[in-house]
């Protein structure tokens, strides 16, 4: 079905740049890739011949990884550059790492930094496809298009959900491109976490903010939380991690007041007991496991829609 379409972009930077007939054919797209990865040999030659290069200033287990694995089950020739074994190191700019990877001639770059904005000044430096994969506390494009996928695998629609966010909304990459996501195809989303890490443009995203987790999560079809990332703040926003975990933890208390078969995502890494106790994170309407697995799919979708999908 996917080479019925013409898609338009050349670059993922952020969900807002997408349409939600874009976001459509991304979703189309993945679910007819994610049954190679079930196959006893998963490979397709569909992108053959094609380069990519993931180069991530950042930690990176699960998106650097299904990165990686998408393009190699089809058949694109994949480098790794991370900031430690770069020239970076020795002082290097971004801008001539650019052009440097531009002289050869690859076909698409996955970028991960710590700056926002830093895909975009990529663009104007190469002529290969750029694909963000987190930059700075602006977007996580994919890990949002991953959320919609599992959601939609799950629940079959995504339009009139009610989605609830907990955690480190301010920091978060990820909740960004979720409101702009699920809002983009018809969902209700509302979000809830310390007042020092609610930022003061939630509602003008079109998300619905609330103090009280527990009026968040109330009649939820989907609740997600965030890790606190403590590494994007220097000074404390919290009194303490368990006064987190008391007010803010998703938990079975918390969760009665959500749908009884609400889902329950978090894109990781969890830290167990803090924003999530265990048992919900292991429990029957968990599909944290399945954004993983789903992530792969989506990331071979964008690889193909970018370098194949004319």
């Amino acid at each position: 079905m996917a080479a019925e379409f013409h898609f338009k972009h050349k670059h993922i930077l952020s969900l807002e740049d997408l349409t939600p007939d874009d976001v459509e054919l991304i979703l189309q797209t993945a679910e007819s890739f994610k049954e190679i990865s079930t196959r006893a040999i998963k490979k397709v030659p569909t992108l053959r011949g094609r380069t990519v290069v993931n180069l991530f200033f950042e930690p990176s287990t699960r998106t650097r990884l299904s990165f990686e694995i998408a393009a190699k089950r089809m058949s694109a020739d994949t480098f790794n550059i991370s900031a430690s074994t770069s020239s970076a190191v020795k002082g290097e700019s971004l801008v001539d790492t650019a052009r440097n990877l531009e002289a050869m001639s690859p076909d698409l770059i996955i970028i991960r930094h710590a700056s926002s904005g830093t895909p975009n000044l990529l663009t104007a430096h190469v002529n290969a496809s750029v694909i963000n994969a987190g930059d700075g506390t602006h977007e996580h494009p994919s890990q949002g298009l991953l959320d919609l996928f599992t959601v939609r695998e799950a629940k079959g629609v995504i339009a009139g959900l009610k989605v609830a966010i907990i955690g480190d909304i301010a920091h978060s990459r990820v909740a960004h491109s979720d409101i702009i996501g699920f809002k983009k195809m018809g969902a209700e989303v509302t979000v809830s976490g310390p007042a020092t890490m609610l930022p003061s443009y939630l509602e003008g995203m079109g998300a619905t903010v609330c103090s009280d987790p527990r009026e968040a999560v109330a009649g939820a079809d989907v609740v997600m939380a965030l890790r606190i990332q403590q590494e994007r703040f220097h000074d404390p926003l919290i009194p303490s991690l368990r006064e987190y975990a008391t007010y803010f933890g998703v938990n079975r208390q918390l969760l009665k007041a959500a749908k009884p078969d609400a889902l329950i995502m978090h894109p990781g890494p969890i830290n167990r007991g803090v924003e999530i106790d265990p048992a919900v994170a292991d429990g029957p309407y968990s599909v944290i496991l399945d954004q993983v697995t789903n992530g792969v799919a989506v990331r071979m979708a964008l690889l193909y829609l970018l370098m194949g999908g004319d």
